[in-house]
């Protein structure tokens, strides 16, 4: 089966439906690679969406948090991961965080075919930092989402409001508003911050 965002009409293309392809999810992952020049989410109904390229401010903020994140791992234990590396949740939707972490032993568990795809697992750490553009609403149902599907904990970055909206395993939600102050990882990521002056850059 051969499929191409590159047919598809340009006002079309935020939300892109291939339901009545009936995609599986060795399908899915062929799409997005004969698309590699795309990215794609996929939501819990089949729903193909396809996501815009980040502006220059966004891509330099995504790349600070992973960086901090992948050193810290390198001492701390785990994987950490960028935003083009997309999760399969067990809901069935396929999600890409800005930033993520896994812990060893829920890694090892995986296949080496499963390391290769998309991972059949949610991370026990995500991020998602908001750009100018995107809804408040969209990116709380997406934390909503991570964190019912067995997400630990979770960082929602909103430089325009200057908060984070941290999102705890036992469905707690609470805010941090001090920029100069960094933000913990917690019992979760124990001993890493992340000092938030860095994305006012």
């Amino acid at each position: 089966m051969t499929l191409s965002i590159a047919n598809i009409p340009e006002e079309q293309r935020t939300t892109v439906e291939f339901v009545n392809y009936q995609m599986d999810d060795d399908q899915f992952y062929a799409f997005c690679r004969q698309n590699d020049h795309l990215k794609f989410e996929r939501n819990a109904d089949g729903t193909i969406v396809a996501m815009p390229n980040t502006g220059g401010k966004t891509g330099n903020r995504n790349t600070k948090i992973t960086s901090r994140l992948d050193i810290w791992s390198e001492t701390a234990g785990g994987l950490a991961f960028d935003s083009s590396t997309a999760f399969k949740l067990p809901n069935g939707a396929t999600r890409s965080p800005d930033a993520s972490w896994i812990s060893d032993a829920r890694w090892n568990q995986l296949t080496d075919e499963d390391q290769e795809k998309f991972p059949p697992l949610a991370p026990e750490f995500v991020v998602e930092l908001m750009s100018k553009s995107d809804s408040l609403n969209s990116a709380k149902e997406k934390m909503e989402e991570y964190m019912s599907n067995g997400v630990l904990l979770g960082w929602l970055i909103d430089i325009k409001r200057q908060e984070v909206l941290i999102y705890h395993v036992d469905g707690a939600v609470s805010k941090h508003t001090q920029f100069d102050q960094p933000i913990s990882g917690e019992a979760v990521l124990p001993g890493f911050s992340f000092d938030l002056r860095l994305l006012m850059r």
